[in-house]
């Protein structure tokens, strides 16, 4: 045996066995791997179920399989089924999972077998011929704008991007709390175009930012990229077609023109602030998570985090050992789930793999993105005939309620007396779930505390509660969120008739045909707009290349018809808006007893969508230029 050889008989003995196993179908032609004594059995929650449930002598011989096939395959052979159809790839997947997935799933799974498998440079196959002038505007440099970049400069379309920072990455540059990272495995929030030898099955904020400088990198964004460069306004010029967007940059104030705009501003931005009373009065630093310090140092201090979202679910762990105390200011508790990969270094045998086996890669992908994303959401819907609407929706998410109860109970160990400040009385998934990185153990040490008495105003030398008690602190941080309810709060756009898109939102009230389009605006789409979030879990980098996929088909459009502006009918974003209402009508997200960000004041789910990855997928494949009016391009001059 080789060193490769060898080498890669040591990467397939720490392989994900369902994984290997469709591989091995695909690689080998025989289908018999999918059943007795290969069946693998159903994994529970967000559990990758890396050892099947089979039989130690079952999972030898996959495993030896695995490496005669892969070393066959590397020597020449190929793949007996390269191209399997729809319906093959449906029934791989389940066999992989232990669990049926739905027949029209095919489509989708056979475009991203074919994007994960290739990794190519070029993202989609897609190059168009815009005339002279034409260019598109991208504002913002995170993950969405990023995609769109890429996918622009991949089609030969002139465009500038603008990132009020001054670097790229949005959510990932802005946010250094310690502790602050991705709870998305890395493997799924990761461009399908765009492939990294992670180290960690969930990278920190600071590897993720990496990543993305790697992505403009890799792919040559730079010349066409302007950091430092902040948009105050967009206003449509009808007469001429074109956008014009004032911007702020290190050389003064200038104004760009756009044919079409493309915002990837984002969803996490601007960072809230809390209406507390006194909290302009506090004597120490006192600043939000998203606008950490570089140069803070908080050893040995007296610290007061208020919030228990994912920013603050991060950071206390990361603060309390170094803390004198630490205490959490908790509106109320949040549900948090176990996964013992989180933290985990990916073992080089891993990465070998994944290097080596774009197959196997794929296959690993493909699972993950159903275990994190449509196989909970019908579990998200209440039973109208469940007996305990109190604490759950139906009988499967009282199971969850049970087992994550359970869990925590285990955490907190003797400190019993932290069960009712920790254990949620809203049903599991009413707010983001988050995974644990050591919450509940962190609340059990002797210099933390949680106080759930309401704060009624911060003086100099602390945060009083409504009980009287003054807490005193030497710094507070506001671990408190984001405006997400006002949509692209960051600069003023102004349509057609002078129409401003804050008076035809309001401070809540945002809505958008596919989270993207929005009437009486034309050329202008948003990324990560209103009703985007599939609430589900999953990686929102799958939902932003959906949405870049569907713009780009728009831009296609255009130029293949001549249009000079499209503007979304009116009917045919209601029609999407009240499909979302109904769908979104029983779900867990309207539960009385959930507070959330996804509400709006009037309790309008406005941040999620309710509907599968597979339907949004499909309505982002092609865009129909029957759903917008389009009018013929001006002419010059």
């Amino acid at each position: 045996m080789t060193s490769y050889d060898a080498r890669m008989a040591e990467a397939v003995a720490d392989a994900n066995i369902p994984s290997l196993l469709a591989m091995l179908v695909q690689m080998t032609g025989d289908t018999g791997w999918m059943e007795a004594p290969y069946t693998v059995s159903r994994g529970y929650g967000i559990d990758e179920n890396d050892g099947g449930g089979l039989a130690p002598e079952a999972a030898a011989e996959v495993r030896a399989a695995a490496v005669e096939a892969i070393l066959a395959w590397k020597a020449g052979r190929p793949l007996a089924l390269p191209d399997p159809d729809e319906a093959m790839l449906v029934r791989i997947l389940s066999a992989s999972l232990g669990d049926a997935a739905p027949a029209e799933y095919g489509p989708m799974l056979a475009y991203d077998l074919d994007m994960v498998t290739r990794c190519a440079v070029s993202p989609e196959p897609m190059r168009l011929s815009p005339p002279e002038g034409f260019r598109v505007l991208v504002i913002g440099a995170g993950a969405g704008g990023i995609c769109a970049a890429v996918r622009l400069k991949d089609a030969g379309v002139p465009y500038l991007q603008v990132e009020q920072a001054g670097r790229v990455g949005g959510v990932w540059a802005a946010n250094r709390y310690p502790g602050v990272g991705v709870d998305t495995p890395n493997h799924l929030y990761s461009f399908t175009f765009a492939d990294h030898d992670w180290d960690r099955w969930f990278v920190s904020g600071a590897e993720l930012q990496g990543y993305l400088e790697g992505v403009v990198e890799r792919f040559d964004l730079g010349p066409d990229l302007r950091l430092n460069t902040r948009v105050r306004r967009a206003e449509w010029d009808e007469a001429a077609q074109l956008w014009q967007v004032e911007v702020e940059g290190p050389d003064g104030v200038e104004t760009l023109t756009a044919n079409v705009v493309i915002a990837g501003s984002g969803l996490f931005n601007p960072p809230k602030t809390p209406a507390i009373p006194g909290l302009e009065s506090f004597g120490g630093p006192c600043f939000h998570t998203a606008e950490w310090p570089e140069d803070i140092d908080l050893g040995g201090k007296r610290i007061g985090v208020v919030g228990t979202g994912a920013s603050a679910m991060q950071s206390v762990p990361a603060l309390a050992p170094e803390a004198a105390h630490l205490t959490v200011f908790q509106r109320s508790p949040t549900w948090a789930v176990p996964f013992e990969k989180l933290g985990e270094a990916v073992p080089d045998s891993q990465r070998f793999l994944f290097a080596e086996v774009p197959l196997y890669r794929a296959w690993y992908r493909l699972r993950l993105n159903w275990i994190w994303s449509d196989r909970l959401l019908p579990t998200l819907h209440i039973d109208p005939g469940w007996p305990h609407p109190e604490r759950s929706l139906n009988r499967t998410n009282d199971r969850y309620r049970q087992f994550f109860t359970d869990y925590i109970k285990r955490q907190v160990g003797d400190r019993t007396d932290l069960l009712p400040k920790l254990v949620p009385t809203y049903p599991p998934y009413g707010k983001r779930i988050l995974l644990d990185n050591g919450w509940y153990r962190t609340a059990t040490r002797e210099n933390v505390s949680i106080e759930d008495t309401p704060i009624a105003a911060v003086e100099p030398a602390g945060v009083r509660t409504a009980d009287g008690v003054l807490h005193e602190l030497d710094a507070l941080i506001l671990a408190t969120g984001f405006d997400v309810q006002r949509f692209l709060s960051t600069f003023e756009t102004v349509g057609r008739g002078g129409v401003a898109l804050r008076d035809v939102w309001g401070e809540d009230e945002a809505r958008a045909y596919l989270g993207m389009a929005v009437p009486g605006f034309p050329n202008f789409f948003c990324l990560y707009g209103p009703n985007s979030q599939t609430g589900a879990g999953g990686s929102i980098i799958a939902l932003l290349e959906n949405q870049v996929h569907y713009v780009m088909e728009v831009i296609a459009g255009m130029l293949e018809t001549g249009a000079g502006a499209v503007d979304c009918r009116a009917e045919v974003h209601d029609r999407y808006n009240a499909m979302l209402d109904e769908t979104l009508r029983d779900m867990v997200w309207t539960h009385p007893g959930v507070s959330t960000y996804y509400r709006n004041r009037k309790g309008r789910v406005t941040v999620n969508s309710g509907i599968r990855k597979l339907d949004y997928w499909a309505m982002t494949r092609r865009a129909d230029l029957r759903d917008y009016h389009v009018a013929p391009r001006a002419e010059a001059g």
